[in-house]
């Protein structure tokens, strides 16, 4: 992607994570836009997606992503130590290469329109985005909180959003929608349950009653834990670092008698800011970048990259034997379903190989323009796949991890019900997203025999081979974790994607 925007929406559910999970696939159901994080607080009862995407896709894909939340969340039932206005609370833009923050302003502004047009939801304006002074700050959107707002929006003509009537969704409220530069959200957990003593302290280090720039803070309350936290918002590391808060919190906290047990990044933070907090403690008088040892090989590879665009043959057995290897070792992942993904990702990767052979030679140039949209859809696809690799480990280990929960207990038994049920529908979704972006690459490999080189017609017949294999194998993936869901409903569903799938291949499926 020539351009890459970071968006960070909190949704306001933490504790269902089938729910969380179908927002994700939701969001991700389109093109040019790729996870990197998701952040689950059962407490807060909300969650953080942070996804990057190009400056086209990625407003779409947080409307999609409004869209499901609106379908899955009623507020009317939601209670959680956040504050929150919204099923969708708040939707960040920031700019990360190839854009500017203005740039990430125009794309809150669409989104915040189409999210009122498609959804009937009202929407706001903050941070740069902001169209009056006073909505800059969230905080000032959200006094209330959505039980507040609703009756205030109605008779206040202040409390109106930016998009849409003086009223809210009836269960998904109102959504936050704003651009700004990259964010950290730092919690700083304090060994005692007095929230009036994190409120004190919040109020005292915020910028907005005269404490430290670029700093948001608030106090709330952990019952899971008994403790306090105080929950923070670094809206410019570089201003207020990371050591610098903590050390405020440790000084007020320790001046009532009480210690901080740990703290917490929400979310994804830059390196560099970690960077900037361990020079803080150690004091070190000659830092620079490269005396980190990965920003010193980081700057090495790149070097290295830009010298030789292909490896040798030595270091591609290597990078093939790693994963050959984990896949031999007698553990349960990676297992089948990573072994599907990865087939599925090479067979894309021969698409693009044969579409950037042919993108050189000048006899073809009437089919250049569908050989390079073929080329970076093959590309996006081939990158989800690659993440389906770990993500299809990553869920199964889930199912493993909910069988060793204890069940001594009804209500642990309870639990661990639940857990096995959420944790066996991801095990089954992530083979079925491997299978349905399969059957778009094979769309996309059979186009592209009429219109690429004759002498690679080889590398296509193998993709396809290998597309094959792939669907099946994760098909088969997907099957092997249906008689473990209780859910049947939902089964029913799955069965009928599968059918489509089946349908669509031309092939029935193995007795």
């Amino acid at each position: 992607m020539q351009t890459i925007v970071e968006c960070v929406p909190n949704f306001s559910e933490g504790r269902d994570a089938q729910k969380v999970e179908a927002i994700i696939q939701a969001i991700l159901a389109g093109p040019d836009v790729y996870l990197l994080d998701k952040e689950m607080d059962a407490d807060h009862n909300r969650s953080v997606i942070t996804i990057v995407g190009s400056r086209e896709g990625i407003g779409e894909a947080a409307l999609r992503g409004i869209g499901r939340a609106a379908e899955l969340i009623d507020l009317n039932h939601h209670q959680g130590a956040h504050p929150r206005i919204g099923a969708t609370d708040v939707v960040p833009f920031v700019p990360i290469s190839g854009v500017t923050l203005e740039d990430c302003v125009q794309i809150a502004d669409w989104v915040a329109a189409e999210t009122w047009r498609r959804f009937h939801i009202p929407t706001y304006l903050y941070e740069a985005a902001a169209r009056k002074p006073g909505r800059k700050n969230l905080e000032n959107i959200r006094r209330g909180q959505f039980e507040g707002l609703r009756d205030e929006v109605r008779t206040n003509p202040e409390r109106g959003p930016d998009y849409g009537e003086a009223a809210l969704h009836p269960t998904a409220g109102a959504t936050v929608v704003g651009a700004r530069k990259f964010l950290i959200a730092y919690n700083i957990n304090l060994n005692t349950p007095d929230v009036a003593l994190a409120k004190a302290i919040a109020k005292k280090i915020r910028a907005s009653s005269g404490g430290f720039p670029c700093v948001k803070a608030m106090g709330v309350e952990l019952k899971a834990r008994n403790l306090a936290q105080v929950s923070m918002n670094l809206t410019d590391f570089e201003t207020t670092p990371i050591g610098v808060v903590f050390d405020a919190v440790g000084r007020e906290a320790a001046a009532h008698g009480v210690a901080i047990v740990g703290s917490e990044i929400v979310g994804l933070v830059p390196r560099h800011a970690l960077e900037d907090a361990s020079v803080h403690y150690l004091k070190v008088e000659n830092f620079h970048p490269d005396l980190i040892v990965e920003n010193r090989l980081a700057r090495v590879l790149e070097e290295q990259v830009s010298r030789t665009t292909r490896p040798s043959a030595a270091s591609l057995h290597a990078l093939a034997e790693q994963f050959v290897t984990a896949v031999a070792a007698p553990t349960p992942t990676p297992g089948g379903g990573s072994v599907s993904a990865l087939a599925a990702a090479l067979a894309v990767a021969l698409g693009e190989m044969v579409s950037g052979l042919t993108l050189k030679r000048k006899s073809y140039e009437a089919h250049h323009h569908t050989l390079k949209q073929a080329l970076d859809r093959l590309s996006q696809l081939r990158n989800r796949l690659l993440e389906n690799i770990d993500r299809d480990a990553q869920s199964y280990e889930a199912v493993l991890a909910a069988l060793k929960l204890p069940k001594s207990t009804e209500s642990e038994q309870a639990t661990r019900a639940r857990a096995m049920e959420e944790a066996n529908k991801t095990a089954a979704l992530v083979p079925l997203e491997t299978a349905e972006l399969v059957m778009e690459a094979v769309q996309l490999i059979e186009a592209l025999r009429s219109v690429t080189l004759p002498q690679a017609a080889s590398d296509l017949a193998v993709a396809l081979y290998l597309a094959e294999a792939a669907r099946r194998g994760a098909l088969d993936n997907v099957r092997a974790n249906l008689p473990s869901i209780q859910d049947r409903a939902w089964v029913s569903s799955i069965l009928e994607r599968i059918q489509a799938l089946e349908h669509r291949s031309g092939s029935q499926a193995p007795g």
